[in-house]
């Protein structure tokens, strides 16, 4: 079994190594908590944890499947927990999963799909003995606050994205690749958002979970991981917003410079207009027509288009249409 971790705990210390594999007559007492780490069990090895630890046979159930979206599920006086993990690969956001089990002084952690090991979070909670003596709620706690703090560096770097983009919308045209990466990112952040939505759930409702090993004291922590998960959420709406806003002034770039063009191809349609109705007009074949024969009629026709098309010209240049 991929066993991360499996230790028993004392008053906030570390007292022993749970073996799992091996028949230990070793029970946790009362006073005691085991905190056992998994990563990526199979059906065997969770089947063999309920069997050990009375657990739920549909918390089991629900562990083996793939959970889109965070939840919790009491049983009994046993608590099933799911939250996903978010890591930024590639300019995409990759989801893991994290469960964990809680039954009276046992808390089952599982991992799957996320690099972020809990060693972390095992080691300081180690180093502070007087909130490790809280139990295992205070474990809870420290595993959702440890995800959701893999949040905000996902929405950090997008915003670096996101903001590069907006100065290179505001000084040129927006290419074809960089509207369709907005695109991405805009659709990356609204999954990111739907799952940030019950997550809320998830903290507000282990906070007002009335349970043995609930300890009273740990619930306003869960307020502040549901605290920190809100502040996230409006980060991504925020990132949405200027999003939307890029799209709107790019567009409004491309009308504008749709406008110039239109302009700029009417004016010389203009000044073109001119000559091509004079000498149109002189090319017609007739016998009898005035100032054919005039001496300085040439001179004066190109002298009359040229000062038509130059003061069409000066006038198009003032309206700033050239």
């Amino acid at each position: 079994m991929p066993i991360a971790a499996a230790r028993v705990y004392s008053e906030g210390h570390r007292l022993r190594h749970l073996r799992l594999h091996e028949d230990d007559d070793r029970k946790v007492q009362p006073h005691q908590f085991a905190w056992i780490g998994l990563v990526d069990p199979t059906a065997d090895e969770l089947e063999m944890l309920r069997l050990k630890f009375n657990l739920h046979p549909l918390g089991i159930e629900d562990a083996l499947c793939d959970h889109p979206l965070p939840k919790v599920s009491v049983y009994g006086d046993q608590i099933f927990v799911v939250c996903r993990t978010a890591r930024l690969e590639n300019e995409e956001i990759v989801y893991g999963e994290t469960c964990a089990f809680l039954c009276r002084n046992h808390i089952i952690t599982i991992r799957k799909g996320s690099d972020r090991a809990h060693t972390e979070v095992r080691r300081h909670l180690e180093s502070s003995p007087a909130m490790l003596q809280h139990g295992i709620a205070y474990v809870l706690y420290s595993i959702l606050d440890f995800v959701v703090d893999g949040y905000q560096p996902i929405v950090d770097e997008i915003e670096e994205d996101v903001l590069a983009i907006e100065r290179r919308a505001l000084d040129s045209f927006l290419s074809r690749d960089d509207v369709t990466h907005l695109f991405n990112l805009r659709q990356t952040l609204t999954r990111f958002r739907r799952k940030l939505g019950p997550m809320e759930e998830v903290c507000a409702r282990l906070e007002h979970l009335h349970l043995p090993f609930m300890d009273a004291s740990v619930r306003p922590y869960f307020r502040d991981v549901g605290d920190h998960v809100r502040r996230v959420a409006s980060s991504v709406e925020g990132l949405r917003d200027v999003l939307s806003s890029v799209f709107e002034v790019s567009n409004l770039f491309e009308q504008q410079r749709q406008n110039d063009v239109s302009r700029r191809l009417t004016a010389g349609a203009a000044i073109l207009a001119i000559p091509t109705m004079v000498f149109g007009l002189y090319g017609m074949n007739f016998e009898v027509m005035p100032e054919l024969h005039w001496r300085y009629g040439y001179l004066f026709v190109l002298a009359t288009v040229v000062v038509m098309c130059a003061g069409l010209f000066i006038a198009f240049r003032r309206a700033k249409w050239l």
